[in-house]
């Protein structure tokens, strides 16, 4: 037993010193790899085993100082540890080596990261999608306002301009009245204003009234006269409401009812003594004689003759409003 202690006492201290002067040799080399060192720290922990084990030595005997052993010899595995923590120390180089393939539980992991992230701004989507829908039920819920506004406001302007309408009636028939020849129940009012036929009939409606309709001879002569003091000395033609649009002929009044008497301009008789003339006279001509081209009837302010006129003519005109 004591030969065997006396050979791992000479055998092991130089084994260490072997072992320090490689890891010397590493310190010494700088950006040495730390998988070499490693694997040199493992085959150095294998031979000291080996060694053990061929000498019948306990394993960690070498850990602890023996009686009866040299105290340099006893504490060899203290200055090992330390000088590996002084190589670990100064070793700072990286280790570098190919990275490492994934494995199906990184795999998986990844996926559902994403899965999640995926989820999360899908989330983020309905959300914006929930206050877009409320936004647009706002919207619409206001457009539908504005709209049943806007139809109130057009109800509203209809029958403002319905009001207007009757009040410029109301205002017209009035101002016929007041101003103009009230006769029976009807007044007439002179306008000086030059219009065609149509246009005249729709001022004349307008302010509630119609053309001039004489229904009788009565009517007529005090139209004459009405028609005579406003105008002379001058003979202006005054638009009625007599014409034969619809049939050539057939004279209505504005109102449809057909005419019952007529005022037509007859030419002047010739002189005593002198022969009957069939040529038409170049001035004032027998009347009615336009035919087609001349559908609308016009009284002479001297002397309240009937004379056909082409419609689009522009000439004064007399309005009728009831009483």
């Amino acid at each position: 037993m004591q030969a065997a202690w006396l050979l791992g006492a000479l055998v092991v201290p130089q084994l260490l010193g072997i072992s320090h002067g490689a890891r010397g040799a590493d310190r010494e080399w700088e950006g040495g790899w730390g998988g070499a060192q490693e694997e040199e720290r493992e085959r150095e922990a294998l031979m000291l085993k080996h060694l053990q084990e061929a000498l019948g030595l306990p394993a960690g005997r070498g850990d602890k100082n023996p009686e009866g052993t040299p105290e340099g010899k006893g504490t060899w595995s203290t200055e090992e540890d330390g000088q590996g923590e002084e190589e670990e120390e100064t070793t700072t180089s990286p280790t570098l080596g190919p990275s490492p393939s994934p494995t199906p539980e990184d795999t998986v992991t990844y996926i559902l990261g994403r899965l999640a992230g995926l989820d999360a701004g899908l989330h983020q989507l309905h959300v914006r999608l929930h206050a877009l829908d409320t936004r647009m039920v706002e919207l619409t819920k206001g457009l539908r306002q504005l709209r049943e506004a806007a139809g109130d406001t057009r109800d509203a302007v209809q029958a403002l301009q319905e009001a207007q309408s009757r009040a410029e009636r109301e205002h017209g028939r009035l101002e016929g009245c007041l101003k103009g020849l009230r006769l029976g129940h009807k007044c007439f009012l002179l306008s000086r204003d030059f219009e065609a036929q149509a246009a005249a009939q729709a001022r004349c409606t307008a302010r509630g009234g119609s053309l001039a309709q004489p229904a009788d001879r009565q009517q007529m002569e005090a139209l004459t006269r009405y028609l005579r003091a406003a105008l002379a000395p001058y003979n202006w033609p005054v638009w009625l409401g007599v014409h034969d649009r619809r049939a050539e002929g057939l004279y209505l009044f504005e109102n449809g009812q057909r005419v019952s008497f007529f005022a037509w301009h007859r030419a002047p008789s010739p002189e005593p003594g002198a022969g009957p003339s069939t040529a038409p006279h170049p001035l004032s001509p027998n009347q009615p004689n336009g035919g087609t081209l001349e559908n609308c009837v016009a009284q002479a302010s001297d002397d309240g003759s009937w004379w056909d006129h082409d419609c689009e003519r522009r000439l004064y005109y007399v309005c009728e409003y009831p009483f």
